[in-house]
């Protein structure tokens, strides 16, 4: 299977120039990418049942990154989160892994960390 094929990966995070810098990254490689500014943008698309990851940033206004994985969880959801965040503290990484997060990257990121997360978000 193709990237192509692997499904489509939303990106969340308030931050305009960061969700276009991992958008291009990861179009780059061939996956299909979505961008959201926010959590709650990203819950009202219909694009949410084509998602096969979720690349989620942590500190957002309104519903926060931990919120949403939890959100996610509570309603059965089984798109695989990377959690993307300037952020990363031990406690932090304790309760998005707690919560489900299959991978914690602190910003900046390295590009082949990201794609490494990304891909065996998706391979799950």
């Amino acid at each position: 299977m193709g990237e192509r094929d692997a499904g489509m990966v939303s990106v969340v995070d308030d931050d305009a120039s960061l969700r276009r810098s991992v958008r291009n990254l990861l179009t780059s490689v061939g996956f299909r990418v979505q961008a959201f500014a926010s959590a709650e943008e990203f819950l009202d698309s219909p694009q949410r049942a084509n998602t096969g990851c979720l690349v989620l940033d942590l500190r957002m206004p309104g519903m926060n990154g931990l919120e949403l994985l939890k959100h996610l969880g509570a309603t059965g959801s089984r798109i695989p989160v990377v959690i993307l965040t300037a952020h990363g503290d031990d406690e932090a990484r304790q309760r998005a892994l707690q919560a489900g997060a299959v991978a914690f990257l602190g910003k900046p990121f390295r590009s082949d960390a990201l794609l490494d997360a990304v891909r065996t978000a998706l391979n799950r």
